[in-house]
C-alpha cells in the first residue's frame, strides 16, 4: 500500500470540512419546526427517564468553576483534539491512518443528512420557560465567543445553530476515543481514549447545547460510518486501480509472457524438441538391442 503524502491528504481533509461546513450552512431548518423537533426529544427523554439535561445545565450555571472550563472545552476541544489525533495516525500508525481518515468522513458526511432530515433547536435556544441557561452567552465575557453558539463574536451568523441532531462533538470525541484506545501503547493514551468522549458528552448537554438522545444519535452516526467505510475504500481502490491499468497498458496487467516452446518439453540430449543427437539415438538403438 502506497503511503498517504502528507499535502495530499491535508487538501482532501480541508476539501471534505468545507463542503461539511457548507452544508452545515445550506441546510439550516425553519425554527418552528426545529422547536419542534428539540420539544419531542425532550418529552421522549421524559418518558424513558433519561432527561438529564437540566440538572446538569443547573450545575454548570451556579458553579463558575465547572460551567466556565466547560465552556472552554466545547468551543475548542472538538477542533483540536480531532485533528491531533489524525496528525498522530498519520506519523506514528501509519497502517491505520486510511482506514480511520475514510471511517471519520463517512461519518461526518452521515451526519450532515442529519442535520438535513432533522434540524433540531438545542436546549438552549428553547424557550426560558423550559429552564435552561445558555452557558456560552451566560460566561462570555470569559472567552472568546458572544452569544451564538461557540463561534467567536460576531460571526454567530456562520453557524447553522438548528444542528443539534446528531452531536457531532461526542461522535469525534468518540472516534478519537477508539484510536487512542486501539493504538495508544500507555496506560495514560487508552485512559484518555475513555475519558475524552464521557467529557465530551456531559459537556455538551451541561452547557445546554445538545439533548441526550443528540449525543446517542452521534454515537450511532459513527458506528454507520465505521461500516461504511470499508466499502468506500473498496469502491476507491478500484477506481484507482482501472485508472492504473488504463494508463500502464499491459505492463499493468499482470499477465505472465508467453511460453515461446508452445508447450513442447525438451530432455537431456534434446537441442530441438523431437530432434535428438546422433550419439544420443546411437545409445538407444545399442540399448534396445541388448
Amino acid at each position: 500500500m502506497r503511503k498517504p503524502r502528507w499535502w495530499a491528504e491535508l487538501s482532501l481533509i480541508g476539501v471534505v470540512y468545507a463542503a461539511y461546513t457548507g452544508g452545515r450552512l445550506l441546510v439550516r431548518g425553519d425554527e418552528a419546526s426545529a422547536v419542534d423537533h428539540g420539544l419531542a426529544i425532550l418529552r421522549l427523554e421524559g418518558l424513558l427517564g433519561i432527561d438529564a439535561e437540566r440538572p446538569l445545565n443547573r450545575l454548570f450555571t451556579d458553579v463558575p468553576a465547572l460551567g466556565i472550563p466547560a465552556d472552554f472545552a466545547y468551543a475548542t476541544l472538538h477542533y483540536l483534539v480531532t485533528p491531533a489525533v489524525l496528525v498522530w495516525l498519520f506519523r506514528r500508525r501509519p497502517a491505520h491512518y486510511r482506514a480511520a481518515r475514510a471511517w471519520l468522513m463517512a461519518a461526518t458526511l452521515l451526519g450532515l443528512v442529519g442535520f438535513t432530515l432533522l434540524p433540531t433547536c438545542p436546549p438552549r435556544l428553547l424557550d426560558a420557560a423550559h429552564g435552561f441557561t445558555d452557558t456560552m452567552a451566560h460566561f462570555s465575557a470569559y472567552g472568546w465567543w458572544g452569544g451564538e453558539a461557540s463561534a467567536p463574536r460576531g460571526l454567530g451568523g456562520m453557524t447553522n445553530q438548528y444542528a443539534a441532531m446528531p452531536s457531532l462533538h461526542v461522535g469525534w470525541a468518540l472516534w478519537c476515543g477508539v484510536m487512542l484506545w486501539r493504538y495508544g501503547r500507555t496506560p495514560l493514551l487508552r485512559a484518555l481514549g475513555v475519558a475524552y468522549p464521557l467529557l465530551t458528552t456531559v459537556v455538551v448537554m451541561g452547557t445546554a447545547n445538545h439533548y441526550l438522545l443528540d449525543a446517542v444519535a452521534g454515537a450511532a452516526v459513527m458506528g454507520a460510518g465505521y461500516l461504511l467505510a470499508p466499502h468506500a475504500l473498496r469502491a476507491v481502490d478500484r477506481l484507482r486501480g482501472t485508472t492504473e491499468g488504463t494508463a500502464g497498458g499491459t505492463a499493468g496487467t499482470g499477465e505472465a509472457p508467453p511460453v515461446v516452446s508452445g508447450g513442447c518439453e525438451t530432455s537431456a540430449g534434446e537441442h530441438i524438441p523431437g530432434q535428438r543427437s546422433a550419439a544420443t539415438a546411437t545409445d538407444d538403438t545399442s540399448a534396445a538391442a541388448r
